[in-house]
């Protein structure tokens, strides 16, 4: 990727943008290690350090000090590598094989986690057996079935509000159980 080194600058203005392109060429190797750093990935990291060629390149001159640049430099390559980093994790959300998603959690299961899973939906199925039929069936039906509360609330007969409290005592009373503390 060396062919960005070889850009001449034929302005007077361009001389100070022709400066930061320097800068950026002669530091070329440690930005793709820090762009790297970021990224996960050595060619994802080289597309950042391009990118920054780019907009050295065609962006405003600075009136910047020898020192000064070599931190412009690396803070833009810094800021386009997260840029990177998150459009790659947005990506990767949306985009990713329905195969993948399946495995995944086949591919990670351990005897033990799956114990330790199997344990975990025997207290909960203990906690719920301690609840009020009503609110028990509330629960079950918003949480495992997908039931929406107003037509949990039709069925029993009872508010909206009502289901959305008992369903949280539900939830709460199998937290309870199984000594589940959410993370603050």
């Amino acid at each position: 990727m060396q062919e960005f080194g070889s850009v001449e600058c034929n302005a007077e203005g361009d001389e100070e943008s022709s400066d930061l392109l320097k800068t950026l060429v002669d530091n070329r190797h440690n930005l793709v290690k820090a762009a790297t750093r970021i990224t996960g990935c050595p060619s994802r990291a080289e597309d950042v350090v391009q990118d920054a060629f780019f907009r050295l390149a065609n962006g405003p001159a600075q009136g910047l000090p020898l020192k000064a640049r070599a931190s412009y430099v690396f803070r833009i390559v810094h800021n386009l590598a997260i840029d990177s980093y998150r459009k790659q994790a947005l990506e990767q959300r949306y985009t990713t094989c329905e195969e993948e998603g399946t495995n995944a959690a086949l591919d990670s299961c351990t005897p033990e986690t799956e114990s330790l899973n199997q344990e975990t939906l025997d207290l909960v199925e203990l906690a719920l057996k301690q609840l009020p039929e009503r609110t028990r069936y509330a629960f079950v039906m918003y949480r495992v079935h997908g039931k929406q509360q107003k037509d949990i609330a039709k069925e029993l007969g009872v508010s909206p509000t009502l289901v959305n409290f008992m369903i949280r005592d539900a939830l709460i009373h199998c937290r309870h159980c199984v000594k589940y503390e959410p993370a603050r």
